[in-house]
């Protein structure tokens, strides 16, 4: 889960330290700043208010979340550029708004996972507390559904979808259940799959380990939506647009996703000379240097405004060196 809540108590996470990681590099004349995950332009809003000389080019693969921002930001309509993408479509979005792929950018963020809208909107299926069709779709206008891989997908690929990416412990069991209901019936609405998972998972789990059907809904949206693989294309996309001088905040909201940033950001800010040398040798030396000590999490006071904001780990890095 994460991003922002909808409506008038509307909540972007961890908006007062993405400023302040963001906010040097914003604060330059004709900045650029990405938002990679857009939502619905709380942050965005936010930066362009505060920095008069910014331009935005915004990111999302959600048509609705894009109608909805845009209005949002339709006061600074001189100084916004809304494209319809993936994150992992950095490259593009910027030659789209005549700029270079590389070092055009002054401060980005990308902002990971399922957005609050779309938890919100039950018919988006994303939400497991509540009975609605199996979809999961970020971009709705196209791409199968969660219930597509329900009836389709092999036991074997089920099972490896439910351990990779929600790191289901009975993973092998949801599986065979999931193959032996749909014989019957296909799957199509997310209480079908809850009451699976009940009846699947132990007792004794479901008494502690959290939600039956969290671990299953997350690897579901994260198959659906191809997110970690557009993930994987984008980091490296979005350090490579960085000028020097060029900052990066990445607030992921579980352990996959930040598995991925913390990878990409370690290489990236270390050197290449081999050990031993006494002087770095020329181009060796690291790209970035990281503005946080590991993976920052929010305040007590923070989580308590805004739940969502429970799970987040934020990771920032500033460019030191052109890119290579």
């Amino acid at each position: 889960m994460n991003r922002e809540q909808r409506g008038p108590r509307h909540v972007p996470v961890l908006l007062e330290r993405a400023d302040a990681l963001l906010g040097p590099a914003m604060a330059e004349p004709g900045a650029i700043y990405m938002d990679a995950t857009l939502g619905l332009g709380g942050h965005a809003e936010y930066f362009l208010r505060t920095y008069p000389d910014l331009r935005l080019i915004g990111l999302d693969r959600d048509t609705t979340a894009l109608q909805l921002a845009g209005a949002r930001l339709a006061p600074f309509a001189d100084r916004i550029t809304l494209v319809h993408t993936r994150y992992d479509g950095i490259a593009d979005a910027l030659l789209g708004a005549g700029l270079a792929a590389t070092g055009s950018v002054a401060a980005i963020l990308m902002d990971l996972g399922v957005s609050s809208m779309q938890l919100d909107e039950a018919e988006r299926g994303f939400a497991y507390s509540v009975d609605a069709p199996l979809d999961m779709r970020m971009d709705s206008s196209h791409g199968p559904t969660a219930a597509d891989v329900l009836n389709t997908y092999s036991h074997g690929d089920l099972a490896r979808v439910l351990k990779t990416y929600g790191e289901e412990r009975f993973a092998g069991r949801i599986a065979a259940e999931i193959v032996r209901r749909r014989r019957s019936k296909p799957f199509s609405t997310s209480a079908e799959l809850v009451e699976l998972l009940y009846a699947t998972i132990p007792a004794a789990t479901r008494r502690t380990g959290g939600h039956p059907a969290k671990r299953t809904f997350q690897a579901l949206r994260v198959e659906v939506n191809r997110e970690l693989d557009s993930l994987r294309a984008a980091v490296p996309a979005a350090l490579t647009a960085l000028g020097v001088g060029g900052r990066i905040v990445v607030m992921s909201y579980q352990s996959l996703e930040d598995k991925v940033v913390k990878q990409e950001l370690s290489a990236r800010t270390t050197s290449r000379t081999p050990l031993g040398l006494p002087v770095e040798l020329p181009g060796m030396g690291p790209e970035f240097r990281m503005l946080t000590r590991g993976a920052e999490k929010a305040t007590e006071q923070e989580i308590e405004e805004n739940p969502r904001a429970a799970p987040v780990r934020m990771r920032a890095a500033e460019r030191i060196q052109e890119a290579r």
